[in-house]
C-alpha cells in the first residue's frame, strides 16, 4: 500500500467517525465546500465502504463529486465501487439519503467542470497532474426530486 493511500484511509476514518456521528453537522465544510459522507458497496467484497469527500456542488436536487484522488493516475476506490453499484448513501447537512450515481459526460461534464474549478481551483491542478480525465460524478434521487431522505 502506498503511503498516500494509508494517510488517506487514516484521515478518512477519523473525519468520517465525527462526520457520521454528527450527521454532517461537525466537519461539514472544508476548503469552502460541503463535506459528505459517502457509503458505497465494495465491488470485490460486497461490504459497505465509507469515505469522506468534498462536494463542490451540493444542491437540493443533486450532489456533485470529483473523483480526483489528488491528481493520482488511478481512480479512487469509491469511484470504482459506485460504477459497479450506483446506489449510494450520502450524509450531508444532518441528513442521510439514498442517491443514484452517474458519471457526467459530454456538454454536462464540461459545464460542471468549469463550475467546479471556479469553486475550487485545486481540481484544475489535479487534472494537470494526470493523463486520465478526472470523472465528475452526479448523485441524484432515484425517484426524482420528491424522494424522501432516509432516517439514520
Amino acid at each position: 500500500m502506498r503511503a498516500k493511500d494509508a494517510l488517506y484511509r487514516a484521515f478518512t476514518k477519523l473525519h468520517g467517525a465525527v462526520l457520521f456521528r454528527s450527521k454532517g453537522r461537525v466537519f461539514g465544510r472544508a476548503a469552502g465546500m460541503s463535506v459528505v459522507g459517502l457509503v458505497t458497496i465494495g465491488r470485490k467484497t460486497g461490504q459497505r465502504r465509507t469515505t469522506v469527500l468534498t462536494a463542490p456542488i451540493a444542491e437540493d436536487d443533486r450532489v456533485v463529486l470529483v473523483a480526483s484522488f489528488g491528481g493520482d493516475d488511478r481512480h479512487p476506490a469509491w469511484y470504482h465501487n459506485l460504477r459497479a453499484d450506483p446506489e449510494v448513501q450520502v450524509t450531508l447537512r444532518g441528513t442521510t439519503r439514498t442517491l443514484i450515481a452517474r458519471t457526467a459526460t459530454g456538454p454536462e461534464r464540461v459545464a460542471l467542470w468549469e463550475r467546479i474549478v471556479q469553486i475550487h481551483r485545486g481540481y484544475g491542478r489535479y487534472q494537470q497532474r494526470t493523463d486520465r480525465q478526472i470523472p465528475v460524478v452526479v448523485l441524484e434521487p432515484a425517484g426524482g426530486l420528491d424522494a424522501e431522505p432516509n432516517e439514520r
